[in-house]
């Protein structure tokens, strides 16, 4: 079912926003044709990947080893005119060796000792945190206000981060040893969620021909760091309407145990439900989405087609539903069906 725009004129997007809209698509177009040099199929990864940049959220790749998640990222990054740092998560990594550290250095001037601030690899636009969860709580806390605030605080001194700024992360499902979970509190502050899975079979074979002959292309820089603070912007004043936005609002709530409106398989199967920040990333995600694809308005296929990697990490399930193999996709399934579509759209 699409769902048509049902906005007054008066709140349709300005003819330069809507010229700014039509450039964010060309130049989703062109990153994608980048992509495409080194990573076959996972068109729904590519999507979401360039939803979470343009609206300016961080992305969590979830997928296990050699499925590109990596390469995915730092693809990305060349395909944009922006500072690419990668931390690479170890258990023995320090918060400082994420936002970095104060040190002391002789001033050659007056001879004099002082402390003087060293920029950790946190300070770029685009960060690749490769396999975050190898690495202890206390570390991961330490890319919490970058996330949220962009900014970063060491020894009570607080340095902003250079706009944009987004942190793409990756994870392994399947490897438990040695790795620690991800607090409820980062995972939250993950636009997305993104699932990997195995390239069909003919996708695989050309995956293993291309990488086995001739070096790949090289991805050159197609979109500017002041197109995408354009972007940014524009995706923010896209229109939508207020029977959308109480959809998603609904879908966000039914999650929650305690809500009036929470369906019984919830209250059976949930322990905490997805936060305000989930309504968030469905709007301005549904937004980005909608500019992708050549609409200057968000529909309720826009909220449906993001449900599952923007609720998928933030629904905490409890153990019943873990006993019965009942997985977090499958209840965003469950609430997608209960959540009754406005009778003017049916």
């Amino acid at each position: 079912m699409t769902v048509t725009n049902t906005l007054p004129d008066s709140e349709l997007m300005s003819l330069d926003d809507a010229a700014l809209a039509d450039r964010l698509q060309a130049a989703g177009a062109r990153i994608t044709t980048e992509l495409r040099k080194v990573i076959v199929g996972q068109d729904a990864v590519v999507e979401q990947a360039l939803i979470a940049l343009f609206a300016g959220g961080n992305c969590l790749l979830v997928g296990v080893p050699g499925l590109a998640k990596t390469l995915l990222v730092s693809s990305l990054a060349r395909a944009l005119d922006l500072k690419f740092n990668r931390i690479q998560f170890t258990p023995d990594l320090m918060p400082s060796d994420v936002t970095g550290t104060d040190v002391i250095q002789d001033d050659p001037q007056t001879g004099q000792r002082k402390l003087a601030f060293m920029a950790g690899p946190v300070f770029t636009n685009v960060l690749l945190a490769d396999e975050i969860n190898r690495t202890p709580p206390k570390t991961q806390a330490a890319l919490l206000e970058a996330m949220q605030e962009k900014r970063v605080t060491v020894q009570g001194r607080t340095y902003e981060l250079d706009p944009p700024f987004f942190v793409f992360a990756t994870q392994n499902p399947i490897e438990l040893e040695g790795t620690y979970p991800l607090p409820e509190a980062q995972l939250d502050r993950f636009m997305l969620e993104v699932m990997l899975d195995y390239l069909p079979e003919d996708d695989e074979v050309n995956v293993v021909r291309s990488t086995t002959s001739v070096s790949p292309k090289a991805i050159t820089s197609v979109v500017t760091k002041a197109e995408i603070l354009a972007f940014q912007q524009v995706v923010r004043r896209v229109p939508v309407s207020d029977m959308v936005t109480r959809w998603a609002v609904r879908l966000v709530r039914m999650s929650r145990p305690g809500d009036v409106h929470a369906p019984d398989f919830v209250k059976q199967w949930v322990s905490y439900g997805a936060s305000v920040r989930a309504a968030q990333a469905l709007v301005l995600g549904g937004k980005a989405r909608a500019l992708l694809q050549g609409r200057t308005h968000v529909s309720l296929d826009d909220i449906r087609a993001l449900a599952r990697p923007v609720l998928r990490h933030r629904i905490l399930s409890n153990f019943q539903a873990q006993s019965e193999k009942v997985t977090t996709d499958r209840l965003v399934e469950q609430l997608l069906q209960a959540n009754p579509v406005p009778r003017s759209e049916r």
